[in-house]
């Protein structure tokens, strides 16, 4: 029995060290199998081609719309407003009568000195004929010389009167004509800034309205003392004005090119800047003063730049970067710096050699010295794709994705 026994615990613990093993065994291999599988693959990364090519440096600046010619309109003689003749925004014609004043107090004043120059006229005549009967009388002696002065001096005096009552005649016609207020200027009229029934003359400080001559229309910008001398440089190089494009305020590009007017007498010691007008097409007079516009002009051309799209760029506190895939796909952070942009290009001046290839999309992934998956950047792939399937096709544009901001 004890014999039977002894068999059985061998067997037994046979057994249980079998499972035991076993069990280990299971544990391992799902411990391998766990760690396996928490190992990543290589990210996947859009990498592009630094390449070399002559760029337009394009200069831009933020710009304000206005008149060619802009007459402020106010009243010259005080009297109370009657009529307006004119519709606001509408086009307005030289010399065309915009506002009507009360003229009854005009008319008379013109009335009045009209009467004064007749009596100093009438006097005049009396004198002069006075004079004319002395004058022989005199030369025989038959009347003083005292008298003869006499006769003299009251022609003369009243040969004044009657310049003087001619002026204010001219004066009071004047008055009754300032009393139709015309337009200096063809252009748009503004809104009136009074009311039928107003009181107004010389001494309101607001304006009755604006008229702004806007075609051509006029836009202003501030640049540098460099840039200035620059486009002078070049305009006296190249024997002719720079060619000016405009962006509206919707992102929209101005059909027509504008070409640089005139600069300021002098560069605003503050800010380092010049004033400079430039002057715009505005057929239809679609632009209108006050408006935000951006000025744009190509200054010259990069022969054989070095540029990446503009997304392959990290800026981090005034540090650029660029994420270059390197030999055996392990990516290098490299420093570069950076000059102008070109639609979604930059161009790199320092750091980075023609043919390299640098991570376009997916620059948030990268670290130093990691292995990545690089593909091609999108637009070249399609590009790519589309020459193979159809040969000598163009291929279709693929929109440019937006840019992200790190």
């Amino acid at each position: 029995m004890k014999k039977y026994l002894s068999i059985l615990s061998k067997k037994y613990f046979n057994l249980t060290c079998l499972a035991i093993l076993a069990g280990l065994m299971v544990v391992f291999a799902a411990g391998c199998k766990k760690k396996q599988e928490t190992v990543p693959p290589p990210p996947d990364v859009e990498v592009v081609e630094v390449i070399q090519k002559d760029v337009p440096v394009i200069s831009e600046w933020v710009g304000t719309t206005d008149g060619l010619v802009n007459a402020t309109i106010r009243a010259q003689v005080t009297g109370y407003l009657m009529k307006q003749n004119y519709k606001e925004g509408e086009v307005v014609k030289k010399d065309q009568v915009l506002f009507e004043i009360d003229p009854r107090t005009f008319q008379a004043a013109l009335d009045q000195a009209k009467g004064e120059l007749a009596q100093q006229e009438a006097r005049w005549t009396t004198a002069k004929a006075n004079l004319i009967r002395i004058k022989p009388l005199a030369d025989q002696n038959a009347v003083s010389k005292k008298d003869l002065d006499d006769a003299i001096g009251r022609e003369e005096s009243a040969r004044a009167s009657v310049l003087s009552a001619k002026a204010g005649m001219d004066k009071a016609e004047l008055d009754l004509g300032f009393t139709k207020v015309a337009s200096p200027i063809d252009g748009i009229a503004g809104i009136a800034k009074a009311q039928i029934g107003n009181l107004v003359g010389p001494g309101q400080l607001e304006e009755l309205t604006t008229v702004s001559t806007v075609d051509p229309i006029k836009v202003y910008i501030a640049i540098s003392e460099q840039e200035y001398l620059k486009a002078m440089e070049k305009r006296s190089g190249q024997g002719r004005s720079i060619r000016l494009e405009m962006v509206l305020a919707d992102g929209s590009i101005y059909p027509h090119k504008g070409t640089f007017a005139y600069a300021d007498r002098q560069v605003d010691v503050r800010t380092g800047t010049i004033k400079v007008a430039a002057l715009f097409p505005n057929t239809g007079n679609v632009l209108r003063p006050g408006q935000f516009a951006r000025v744009r002009a190509e200054m010259e051309v990069k022969k054989g730049a070095l540029v990446v799209p503009q997304r392959a760029v990290t800026e981090i506190q005034g540090r650029y970067l660029v994420g270059m895939v390197g030999p055996e796909n392990k990516v290098a952070i490299k420093q570069v710096k950076v000059g102008e942009r070109f639609g979604q290009l930059w161009v790199i001046e320092e750091g980075l050699q023609s043919g390299e290839k640098v991570v376009a999309e997916g620059t948030q992934k990268v670290r130093e010295g990691m292995v990545v998956s690089p593909k091609p950047f999108g637009v070249e792939a399609q590009a790519e794709s589309g020459a193979a399937q159809q040969p000598g096709a163009k291929p279709e544009a693929k929109p440019q994705p937006k840019t992200e901001n790190r």
